[in-house]
């Protein structure tokens, strides 16, 4: 592959060279409660600089009337667009290992040649794991501990026991990396998603908790050595923030302590509750989320 190689679907800036790197997928547009994702690839790619490798054609994948360019204007004068793209920004960790990032809008067209194309690059760079990031809310207090749950493909079940099982049987509404989860997998490239649960009366304002708990959780399947510090001072002040607002309701007061009991009486239960919610209750707490609505 050529550097500057100009194609419909991408153009790559330079051949990197790599070995046997991580790709870390966090795309804006999904589901993200807490902004959960948004914030933990914030802080990784401002650990360690990072070279953009490859550029998805926006003319192709984006909606840009759902996704505006951003216009510079100086006294009336109207001097550029910054338009919205798709990238994989190549970086490194503490200990100097390849890491990949795949970040930016979550297309809004052809997701099929959208994972065809990330799934060729993958294969070219050698990818020796892929892992998605992302959160959502869940019947889990905000005194415990944010706990990840997985999902992937079924040649990377293994990866899925290392972090959380979704017990019972789910249809959720699915975004693109559902669809590269699969993908992946069909070409035997291990790959795993983590979700962290994020107490879903807060899911609709930052909760930086849930961010280091997927820094924590992508260093720990991945082996890389990520530092989650930075993020730890600001999900300290988040839980006072919120405990001084369930302390001013003796109803909020009750729906946390019930939650600590389902939670403490679920161990090994990936979601933290004692009985799973079916999948249509998931799937209608999602798109209340999406739809901005109170939970």
């Amino acid at each position: 592959m050529s550097p500057d190689r100009l194609t419909e679907i991408f153009e790559v800036h330079r051949e990197p060279v790599l070995h046997t790197p991580v790709l870390v997928v966090s795309l804006e547009g999904w589901v993200d409660a807490g902004l959960g994702a948004t914030t933990a690839i914030a802080a990784l790619l401002g650990q360690n600089p990072t070279e953009p490798l490859v550029t998805f054609n926006s003319e192709h994948f984006l909606d840009q009337r759902a996704r505006r360019p951003v216009a510079h204007i100086v006294n009336g004068v109207t001097s550029e667009l910054t338009w919205p793209h798709t990238v994989v920004r190549q970086g490194y960790d503490g200990a100097a290992n390849d890491v990949l990032y795949l970040v930016g809008p979550e297309p809004d067209f052809h997701w099929r040649s959208f994972t065809d194309a990330v799934v060729g690059l993958a294969r070219s760079w050698h990818v020796r794991l892929v892992v998605g990031l992302g959160a959502f809310p869940a019947p889990a207090p905000h005194t415990r501990p944010v706990k990840l749950a997985a999902t992937a493909p079924s040649a990377s079940a293994d990866l899925i026991e290392q972090v959380g099982i979704v017990q019972g049987e789910l249809e959720v509404p699915a975004g693109v990396l559902s669809a590269l989860e699969l993908a992946f997998g069909d070409v035997a490239i291990p790959v795993v998603s983590l979700w962290a649960r994020v107490p879903h009366y807060v899911a609709g304002m930052p909760f930086p908790e849930a961010s280091v708990a997927l820094i924590d959780g992508l260093a720990a399947i991945a082996g890389l050595t990520l530092d989650s510090a930075s993020l730890r001072h600001a999900a300290d002040n988040s839980r006072r923030q919120v405990d001084q607002l369930i302390a001013d309701n003796v109803e909020h007061q009750a729906m946390v302590r019930k939650l600590e009991e389902n939670i403490d009486a679920s161990e090994g239960n990936a979601m933290g509750v004692g009985e799973m919610p079916s999948g249509d209750e998931i799937a209608a707490e999602l798109e209340k989320f999406l739809r901005g609505e109170e939970q």
